[in-house]
């Protein structure tokens, strides 16, 4: 049995080196970044801005029917505090959701400077590679395994 390259095939892309994958992935464009990010800033900040300004929340249909606070349990509150400037408050509705947010702010400010003619700001190659070479169901898997071992700690501890 040769062994050699592997041959191209529809649909399968090489990601540095042999290892083939079957789906595509589109290069990072930073204003389809923006323009996702920023459909999220308007949803929190209405939902936000709605909750501190009526009361008025959506309900948790885990928390309705356990009463176990899910992974966003605290969302609401957590914006609601922010736009009434309590941090720490914030933090403490959702530890988690706080760091994403930080992350995602930070994440911005990157893209919107990569956009106005700064410089792009990406992980080094070769960490790159291993990142995408990482099946989207597998990170969706991850994501899950996260949320539910969050959930258990948030509740049970």
């Amino acid at each position: 049995m040769a062994s050699g390259p592997v041959p191209e095939a529809p649909g399968l892309i090489s990601v540095g080196g042999n290892r083939m994958v079957s789906y595509r992935m589109r290069p990072f464009d930073p204003v389809r970044a923006l323009k996702a990010l920023g459909t999220f800033v308007g949803f929190g900040l209405a939902v936000s801005g709605l909750y501190a300004t009526t009361g008025f929340g959506f309900p948790c249909p885990l928390r309705s029917l356990t009463g176990w606070d899910c992974p966003l349990c605290g969302g609401t509150r957590l914006g609601s505090a922010l736009l009434h400037g309590h941090i720490g408050q914030a933090f403490a509705y959702n530890p988690i959701v706080f760091i994403g947010l930080v992350v995602i702010t930070v994440l911005g400010g990157l893209w919107i400077t990569e956009v106005l003619g700064g410089p792009k700001v990406r992980p080094p190659r070769p960490v790159a590679i291993r990142l995408m070479r990482v099946h989207p169901t597998v990170w969706s898997l991850v994501i899950v395994a996260f949320a539910v071992l969050y959930t258990l700690a948030r509740n049970l501890l």
